[in-house]
């Protein structure tokens, strides 16, 4: 486990997620990504971290199915994520289950009522540009950075960057809005988005 958040309360650092791995679909992941011209390596004495752990947590209480967990690269480009997407996305015929665990509104140091503004704004550019066509909606959230308070949502796009990769991986795939919630945390606006 990979507690990788302060502040929270003693339990939460004791928390075990104690799903088993799956080596050959690790595997076939960095084969995907080095076909694609993606650097990736595998890492096998890595942790969860929460990214991983608290949604399957909510999703696969009892553990039970095999979880690999691939990282963000640095800088969070957003083209270098949707094409490793796009080199992932043969996993799906396979039953992989690809999930972009992140927040669509990530300022710490907003929270309240003082978010309702610009997480909601933000949340309505991100609405449109998930429900644009294919190439509309690529470019869209290449130049994120262009929404409404993008940088007061996200000053470090480390939530927003997983939308990237599953993105690039359901490319050509409508986008259905699964979750909104219009007073997370006393005042967020967020919601969650699958593809297919």
């Amino acid at each position: 486990m990979l507690y990788d958040y302060f502040g929270f309360p003693d339990e939460t650092y004791k928390l075990i997620y104690p799903a088993p791995g799956s080596s050959e679909f690790a595997h076939k992941t960095t084969q995907l990504l080095h076909a694609a011209g993606c650097p990736s390596q595998l890492d096998d004495q890595r942790g969860f971290d929460h990214g991983a752990f608290v949604p399957l947590f909510v999703m696969y209480p009892r553990a039970n199915v095999p979880v690999y967990q691939m990282s963000l690269q640095r800088g969070y480009n957003p083209q270098a994520h949707i094409s490793a997407g796009r080199a992932i996305a043969p996993l799906r015929d396979d039953g992989v289950l690809i999930i972009g665990s992140g927040l669509s509104y990530h300022n710490l140091s907003l929270f309240g009522p003082g978010a309702r503004e610009p997480s909601e704004a933000f949340d309505h550019w991100l609405r449109k540009a998930l429900f644009e066509e294919a190439k509309a909606r690529i470019k869209s959230v290449i130049e994120w950075e262009k929404a409404p308070f993008a940088r007061l949502c996200h000053p470090q796009e480390d939530h927003l960057a997983p939308l990237f990769v599953t993105l690039g991986a359901a490319e050509n795939e409508p986008a259905r809005c699964i979750y909104q919630d219009e007073y997370l945390f006393g005042g967020v606006t967020a919601s969650s988005y699958r593809f297919g």
